[in-house]
């Protein structure tokens, strides 16, 4: 547990990265957790003045501060909408930081990030076992998603409608992947992400099939787990490192020219905050870190930027899809168009775009857990936008967006089928 000396050290380098802040309310605009509550506390002008006075505050009352603190999804709107460009984003995970070691890790949460995402081999054992009785605990929820809900849990999962587990996962129908590199061809490392590898494998599956269409070598190693998102945004920057030493492991020795992932905040997490925290493993760590994150590239970028993938003119009777732009994905990433584009390969779709396209839809992760309500309420506006819109499909670059999408639209019993960008492309492919 962090030192009273040690924590007002932290303070005081947390303070200097405050004061470019001018209080102008710009992120007040873009913040969804503020359009869900009105609270000023909820915008990221309220979290930098409360984190500017953390130290008092902390010693005060540090679970009032720890919860202030999780009412954000970090999605980055503010960040993005900021003149002066604070990196609030930076600023926020260094707070949880502090206040998570200052109070101590839950022990659900050490269990969690720390033992059963930081081991590879555990994660998928629980699964392997999970899957075949999610029937007596789930039952279907009667909807165009094929979600499925559990009544009797709500007390622990609210009444979420979920993409179930598949029957058998990415890595157990598998293995490794390590394809010869065709003369002069490219080569990937490919990186699913948990969800990817565990719920959403139709959308693996498309990705792996656009790959292999186009000549590209895929590498997918055994022991990947999750990239570590989850647990850095909750503060745990320990059981983070344990699950970066996993994956770097798994992809150190591997040749190949980008590191690929249908998830924009696994993307975003490699290529960023890898190498943020990487000096933490030590200088050797840190060097082997930076060349992986250096290849990390979402899929659709991918696609269009360095295969060339280009729209089509869309058959006469194409099906409208809308795009929801995923936060990390656009905000972090800067990709946006290249999404819309593969979605334009497939003469069978065309483009209709919906309104606050790139407004956050509610999920943030772990926020979705510990604030349900408020998840709902945002995602229930990015529903309305997406029925207004008239499509038939709403697509995305990111499985978390997929799944909050597939709840909201389950709740109210809409029609509108959720895909990953990279399936529809998949689907104009022999």
């Amino acid at each position: 547990m962090t030192t009273l000396h040690e924590l007002a050290q932290r303070l005081l380098v947390l303070d200097d990265r405050i004061t470019d802040c001018m209080k102008c309310g710009m992120c007040q605009a873009v913040c969804p957790m503020f359009g869900a509550t009105g609270m000023e506390a909820d915008v990221a002008r309220g979290k930098l003045a409360l984190i500017d006075n953390l130290a008092h505050e902390m010693l005060k009352n540090p679970a009032a501060v720890a919860e202030k603190l999780g009412r954000c999804l970090l999605c980055g709107s503010c960040q993005a909408a900021c003149p002066p460009g604070v990196k609030i984003m930076e600023i926020f995970m260094e707070a949880r930081e502090i206040v998570n070691e200052f109070l101590g890790l839950h022990p659900v949460k050490k269990m969690i990030f720390r033992t059963l995402l930081a081991k590879p081999e555990l994660f998928n054992f629980a699964i392997r076992v999970g899957a075949p009785m999610q029937g007596f605990m789930f039952k279907k929820s009667g909807d165009a998603q094929g979600t499925v809900c559990a009544p009797f849990l709500n007390f622990m999962l609210g009444d979420r409608h979920i993409h179930p587990l598949a029957k058998t996962s990415i890595h157990a129908r598998y293995g490794v992947i390590d394809e010869p590199r065709a003369s002069g061809g490219i080569k990937v490392a490919f990186f699913p992400g948990c969800v990817g590898d565990k719920m959403y494998t139709d959308m693996t599956e498309a990705c792996l099939k656009v790959l292999r269409y186009h000549k590209v070598a895929v590498f997918m190693p055994a022991g990947l787990t999750c990239c570590g998102i989850p647990a850095l945004s909750s503060g745990d920057v320990t059981g983070m490192l344990l699950q970066l030493r996993a994956n770097i492991q798994a992809l150190r020795n591997g040749d190949y020219d980008y590191l690929l992932s249908p998830c924009g905040s696994c993307t975003a997490t490699i290529k960023e905050f890898w190498p943020r925290y990487a000096l933490r493993l030590g200088t050797q760590e840190k060097g082997i870190i930076d060349g992986i994150a250096t290849k990390a590239m979402d899929i659709n970028a991918f696609l269009v930027d360095v295969l060339k993938i280009q729209a089509t003119q869309p058959s006469a009777n194409a099906l409208s899809v809308t795009y929801h732009d995923s936060c990390h994905l656009k905000k972090s990433l800067g990709v946006a168009e290249q999404p819309r584009t593969i979605i334009q390969a497939n003469p069978a779709y065309k483009l209709t775009e919906m309104a606050e396209a790139d407004r956050c839809c509610g999920c943030g992760g772990s926020f979705n857990l510990f604030h349900y309500d408020y998840s709902r309420k945002i995602g229930q506006r990015k529903r309305d936008n997406v029925v207004a819109s008239g499509a038939r499909i709403v697509a995305a670059g990111c499985p978390a967006c997929m799944m909050q999408l597939e709840d909201v639209l389950s709740h109210n019993q809409d029609a509108v089928r959720v895909k990953h960008t990279v399936e529809l492309y998949a689907e104009s492919l022999p």
